[in-house]
């Protein structure tokens, strides 16, 4: 019995030394990585994050508050230089451009333009005005870095202000509208204006009760481009919360606007809600009775007029997009002809609208070679939308639009009255989008 009981131990620990055997053989042949030292350790090589730096304290200066749900009933007095909005500017460090196109070789000169994106919006906008900011960078900024203003009538929090500055690659500047430039001028009659609106709101025309949007028509029209902020720029791009750019944009528009004698430009265009403006013609011709020296020779007034000016048809270029001259809106021409609308009150006794405004002025005096329509950019607003006719285009340009949603060719788009009054030739396939 013990000698059975010695030949199985002997033949375990036979059997566990031939394991041990069979797993170092095996275990040797195996090439091995060194275990890591600091000789073979790779240095880091990577790309560090800079934070852009913060505005100096010198970039402050502290404007006026004012509401935005209250526009009219509790303004704060800013009209004074030195109670004027805080203009806070925070710089973005410098980036590389990331795209060639073709259309740079048009260009005439090399200089960067003296331009900027300008948004008037509200604290409460800001998760809207994000979508359109993410949607002009990836599209165009990205490659050129261009500043943005924000103009507000009280001050931006520090959310907006944060989230906004992330997104947007060139620097930002935040600013509050003056009293004087967001209120009833004195020359208005308050009992009158109330009775219009309560009119208006019983027809059930759009805005036609609203104080603050009345306000903004006016500001649009004959303020933004007086601000503070805005006097350092000659070119801008309007910008609204929550649209869409549907195309890249694989060239500089400021440089294209001002390398080819451009002073005007527009994507969409209509007709406007005719009980918004009835007497605004009237006082247009007033405008040109008292300073025909301000209207051009070679103006658009076929666009405007289909009997010679005697009454307006109502085309207007939709001002929720425009890129333009701050130049030419500084000048005594316009500044002339939005003082004669101003005087005579229809921004509050009617509703006038900045697109008109803004038209009729680009259409009398300017030049109609001076006006130009970017085909190329193509663009959202609710409710319409600008998308390039031909296949190949959208292609060319990664375009995310349905061409059947193109309004240029629609009966109530003017865009073929400006093809038409300039002799354009219309692109392949615009019957196809036509009613």
């Amino acid at each position: 019995m013990a000698a059975g009981s010695a030949r199985i131990v002997r033949y375990l620990l036979f059997g566990f030394f031939g394991v041990m055997i069979l797993y170092f053989m095996s275990s040797s042949s195996i090439p091995r990585p060194p275990l890591p030292t600091t000789s073979n350790i790779p240095s880091w090589k990577g790309q560090e994050t800079e934070k852009p730096p913060q505005a100096p304290a010198g970039d402050v200066s502290a404007p006026p508050p004012m509401t935005v749900e209250k526009l009219a009933e509790n303004p704060s007095d800013t009209s004074s230089p030195a109670a004027s909005a805080p203009a806070v500017t925070i710089p973005k460090p410098a980036k590389e451009d990331t795209l060639t196109s073709s259309h740079t070789s048009s260009d005439t000169s090399d200089a960067r333009a003296n331009a900027t994106f300008v948004t008037l919006a509200r604290n409460s906008d800001l998760w809207e005005i994000v979508k359109s900011i993410r949607q002009v960078e990836d599209r165009f900024n990205r490659n050129y870095h261009y500043d943005w203003v924000f103009l507000n009538d009280k001050p931006f929090d520090d959310t907006f202000k944060d989230v906004t500055t992330s997104l947007i690659s060139g620097k930002t500047h935040y600013g509050e509208i003056s009293h004087e430039h967001w209120s009833f001028p004195e020359h208005i009659d308050q009992d009158k204006a109330r009775r219009v609106r309560e009119d208006m709101a019983q027809r059930k025309i759009i805005y036609g009760d609203s104080i603050s949007y009345r306000h903004m028509c006016r500001f649009e029209s004959g303020f933004f481009f007086q601000h503070p902020l805005m006097k350092q720029f000659e070119w801008y791009w309007r910008v609204e919360p929550s649209i869409e750019l549907y195309c890249d944009i694989g060239y500089d528009t400021f440089k294209y606007m001002r390398d080819h004698g451009k002073k005007y430009s527009f994507v969409l265009s209509l007709y406007e809600y005719v009980e918004t403006i009835p007497t605004l013609w009237d006082s247009v011709k007033t405008f040109m009775k008292e300073h025909p020296e301000h209207v051009a020779e070679d103006n658009s007034m076929e666009f405007l007029s289909d009997d010679n000016g005697e009454n307006y048809n109502h085309c207007h270029f939709w001002s929720n997009f425009e890129i333009g001259s701050l130049d030419w809106l500084r000048s005594q021409a316009y500044v002339d002809f939005f003082d004669r609308l101003d005087k005579d009150g229809g921004f509050f006794y009617e509703r006038w609208g900045d697109a008109p405004v803004h038209s009729i002025g680009a259409g009398l005096l300017l030049k109609k070679d001076e006006i130009h329509f970017f085909n190329d950019i193509a663009y959202y607003h609710v409710p319409f939308t600008h998308c390039p006719t031909g296949d190949q285009f959208r292609l060319d340009h990664k375009c995310h639009c349905n061409p059947k949603d193109n309004f240029d060719w629609k009966g109530y788009s003017c865009t073929s009255k400006f093809f038409d009054m300039n002799k354009m030739e219309k692109p392949v396939g615009w019957k196809d989008q036509a009613d």
